[in-house]
C-alpha cells in the first residue's frame, strides 16, 4: 500500500499560521534579547507569549485536546514543531519545548484520571512548568541509565526519595517534578526504577545551582536538585513499582524526535541566512553564490535537510503505529544532530566575518545546536545501540539458517 507523504491542509494551515506567527512576532523577541530566554523575561515572557499563541489557535499542538490542545500525532507534529523552532524562542512560545512537551505526552499515556487532572491538566494548559529528574553526577545515571542511585524506600503511605540529581532543565520554578528513583536493586543493575510524580514546593527538593551551558533557550535552566527524605504519597506513583524504565520508553523515544524537529527549523534558519548572504555578497567578479566551493556547501545544506527530514518522518510513523521504533528513532536523532553541526557550521562558512559576529544570529544558534550531540543521548551511545541490534539481527539469522 502507498504511502502518502502529504499532509492534510488543516495541517498545512496550522504550520503557515506558525511560520508567521514565530517569524513576525517571536522572532524579533528573540533576536532583541540576542536568545537568552531568561534576559528576555523568562516566565513572565512565557505566559505572554502562550496567550498570544492561543489567540492565534496554535498552543500546544501535541495536548490532549481535553486539555485545550490540538492533539496532533507525532507525524502531523513534526512540520509544526519545525516552523516554531525557526525562532529557538518558538517553543516556548507554544508552549513545545523540553521538558514540559515529552512530560506531557508521557503524563497524557501512563497518568491515572486523579494524576491527569492534578498533573496534566495545569502542565498542558501552561499554568506550570514541569522537569524530569533522571539524570545524576557522576557515577550515577546518565547515558547509563541503569546506573541510577536515587533511592526511593517504602514507608507508611508512600515513599521516600534521596538523592542528587544534575543537568535537570527547567527545574527552576517548576510546578512539579517527574522524578526517576530506585526501588529495587542496586546502581548498575537492569530495572528496578520507578517514576514519581512530586510539586516543586515539596519539602526537601532543594535547586542548588544552575549549569551554565551553551544553550540559553530554555526556561528554568539545567540545574542541580538534591532530594532529601522528600515525601511521595502512594497515589503519586506515575505507572506502576519497579517499571519506570519501561514508562520512560513512552517518553524517550518521541522526545528525542520532537527535539529533532525543533532544532530542525534552527539549522534551516541557519541556512536560510546563509543563502540570503551569498546571493547578494559580490566577490571574485561575481555573487559568492556563484562559485562552485560555495554551491557544494548550499548542496550540502539540503541534502542534510532533506535526509534529516526523510529520518524524521520514518521514526515518528512507527511511533504512530504504537512501534517502540528505537532503532528509527536513535538513527533518527543521531543524523539529525551532527546534520545540524554541520549546517551551522558551513553557514557560518559561507558568510564570513559576519558569520561569527553578532550581526547575523549564526554563532549563537551555532551554540544552541551543538548539544543535541549530547542532549538525550550521545551520538557514541545511539551508534552502540544501532550496532547491537544489527549485530543481534544477523547472529539470529544464522542461529535460524543453521537449524
Amino acid at each position: 500500500m502507498p504511502i502518502d507523504l502529504r499532509h492534510d491542509s488543516e495541517i498545512d494551515d496550522l504550520v503557515e499560521k506558525t511560520r508567521r506567527f514565530v517569524r513576525e512576532y517571536v522572532l524579533p523577541i528573540e533576536n532583541e534579547a540576542a536568545g537568552d530566554i531568561t534576559a528576555a523575561g523568562g516566565d513572565d515572557l512565557r505566559r505572554e507569549m502562550n496567550a498570544k499563541a492561543k489567540a492565534e489557535g496554535i498552543f500546544a499542538p501535541h495536548a490532549p485536546v481535553e486539555f485545550g490542545g490540538l492533539g496532533l500525532d507525532m507525524r502531523d507534529r513534526a512540520p509544526v514543531f519545525e516552523a516554531a523552532g525557526y525562532s529557538t524562542f518558538g517553543p516556548v512560545a507554544l508552549h513545545i519545548g523540553a521538558p514540559d512537551e515529552g512530560n506531557v505526552h508521557m503524563l497524557a499515556h501512563i497518568a491515572s484520571e486523579e494524576q491527569r487532572q492534578k498533573y496534566l491538566g495545569p502542565l498542558a494548559t501552561g499554568e506550570v512548568r514541569s522537569a524530569f529528574a533522571m539524570t545524576e553526577p557522576s557515577p550515577g545515571a546518565g547515558a547509563d541509565p541503569n546506573a541510577l542511585r536515587t533511592k526511593a524506600v517504602k514507608v507508611d503511605g508512600g515513599w521516600k526519595i534521596n538523592g542528587e540529581k544534575r543537568f535537570i532543565t527547567g527545574a527552576e520554578g517548576a510546578g512539579f517534578y517527574i522524578i526517576m528513583a530506585r526501588t529495587a536493586g542496586e546502581p548498575g543493575d537492569r530495572g528496578g526504577a520507578t517514576m514519581f510524580l512530586a510539586p516543586g514546593n515539596t519539602e526537601g527538593i532543594t535547586v542548588k545551582r544552575h549549569i551554565h551551558t551553551t544553550d540559553k533557550s530554555m526556561i528554568g535552566g539545567h540545574c542541580e536538585v538534591d532530594f532529601v527524605d522528600v515525601f511521595v504519597p502512594d497515589e503519586d506513583i506515575l505507572g506502576e513499582v519497579d517499571e519506570g524504565y519501561r514508562y520512560a520508553q513512552v517518553r524517550l523515544g518521541p522526545a528525542r524526535m520532537t527535539h529533532v524537529m525543533r532544532w530542525l527549523g534552527a539549522a534551516t534558519r541557519c541556512h536560510d541566512v546563509a543563502l540570503d548572504y551569498v546571493a547578494q555578497r559580490e566577490g571574485f567578479g561575481g555573487k559568492l553564490g556563484d562559485l562552485g566551493m560555495i554551491q557544494q556547501m548550499v548542496a550540502d545544506n539540503e541534502i542534510d535537510l532533506a535526509a534529516t527530514r526523510a529520518l524524521l518522518l520514518k521514526a515518528c510513523h512507527e511511533l504512530d503505529l504504537g512501534n517502540h521504533a528505537s532503532n528509527e528513532t536513535s538513527i533518527a536523532k543521531t543524523f539529525a544532530a551532527e546534520a545540524y553541526s554541520r549546517i551551522a557550521d558551513r553557514s557560518i562558512q559561507m558568510c564570513g566575518g559576519l558569520g561569527v559576529s553578532e550581526d547575523l544570529p549564526l554563532a549563537r544558534l551555532q551554540q544552541e545546536l551543538r548539544p543535541f550531540r549530547i542532549y538525550d543521548g550521545p551520538s557514541e551511545v545511539h551508534r552502540w545501540a544501532i550496532a547491537r541490534r544489527a549485530v543481534g539481527r544477523a547472529r539470529k539469522a544464522l542461529q535460524a539458517a543453521a537449524q
